[in-house]
């Protein structure tokens, strides 16, 4: 007679919640507009333990929870950073005390790669979320919203208004130059009020050309409403950091937009338990690139590239005009 062999537990799907399995579970999310996806992995051994896919409205959210519960009394839940598609279950989950962090998409394509399991479906995105987190389990834990979302989505609002300024003001420009080629009208004109009202005149002496005069003058007023909103978003921001970040604005260097994109970006300085992995997340610490007696680093240029920016601007500009950076660098 064969010995027998142990008989691992698996949860069912939807089983009681006093039937608990592993000791600690890593719950990979794959979120989408209509559907979010979890795949549940053994934190010590990275196993398959569960899958489930919910509608993403608050009923999918609560039956998540309810699910995730009973498999595990001790969770850790890992969103794949979607922003605005998984921001909603962060929040959910958030509120009913569940722990959870952000996993950055570039992570998934490692985990992804080395799976056994081949092929792309929700299932197999989030068990590669899941993995991520397990191989980068340093990664700082996700907080309620609060000032510093509020200050993220003004300032992401804003950079959509500049952007959009820009590509109606290109196509401007093309009208412009098929009215007169030799109007010449300098760059980075066409956000000041002076210039687009010389614009606005200029056409209106030119009512003979037609539909191309009038697509030209709609444009004009376009980009000084643009220029408007861009300018009282800046003002607001300017003065919610004045109240909640002043410290930062006395950094030389570290205007009302940079600032705005560091509090944003960083949402929360508490979540990280140290300079190092904060460094770590904004790209600036160093990496080591050593090979036997060669002891050396090279630039990361890994982290949040938008942390990253921020912070060369501020660097530029004191190396520039601020004699104690001055001072650094020259030693």
């Amino acid at each position: 007679m064969p010995p027998l062999r142990p008989v691992h537990w698996r949860p069912v799907v939807g089983s009681h919640p006093q039937e608990r399995g592993p000791e600690v579970i890593v719950i990979g999310i794959d979120p989408h507009k209509q559907t979010h996806t979890a795949a549940a992995v053994e934190r010590a051994t990275g196993e398959l333990v569960g899958e489930r896919t919910v509608s993403a409205r608050e009923r999918g959210q609560g039956e998540l929870v309810f699910w995730a519960r009973s498999l595990s009394s001790e969770r850790v839940w890992a969103l794949e950073d979607c922003r605005h598609v998984s921001g909603s279950l962060e929040r959910f989950l958030l509120a009913r005390g569940e722990r959870v962090v952000r996993v950055p998409p570039k992570l998934m394509a490692g985990a992804r790669r080395g799976q056994r399991r081949r092929g792309k479906s929700d299932a197999i995105d989030a068990l590669a979320v899941a993995r991520a987190f397990l191989r980068e389990p340093e990664l700082p834990a996700a907080s309620l919203a609060g000032f510093e979302r509020e200050i993220r989505l003004l300032a992401d609002h804003r950079e959509d208004l500049v952007g959009e300024r820009t590509r109606i003001g290109n196509r401007l420009r093309w009208h412009l130059h098929d009215l007169d080629c030799e109007l010449e009208v300098p760059p980075g004109a066409l956000d000041r009020y002076r210039w687009l009202d010389r614009l606005q005149a200029w056409l209106g002496g030119r009512e003979a050309a037609g539909a191309q005069v009038e697509i030209a003058s709609e444009l004009v007023e376009d980009c000084r409403e643009l220029t408007r909103r861009i300018a009282e978003l800046e003002r607001r921001l300017q003065a919610m950091l004045a109240d909640e970040a002043e410290e930062l604005l006395e950094l030389v260097g570290c205007g009302t937009l940079t600032a705005a994109k560091l509090v944003g970006e960083v949402a929360g300085v508490e979540r990280f338990s140290g300079d190092a992995k904060l460094a770590k997340h904004t790209g600036t610490a160093p990496l080591e690139a050593s090979s036997g007696e060669r002891q050396r680093h090279r630039l990361n240029r890994s982290g949040n590239r938008q942390l990253n920016c921020a912070l060369h601007r501020i660097a530029v500009t004191q190396a520039r005009m601020h004699p104690p950076a001055r001072d650094y660098l020259e030693r």
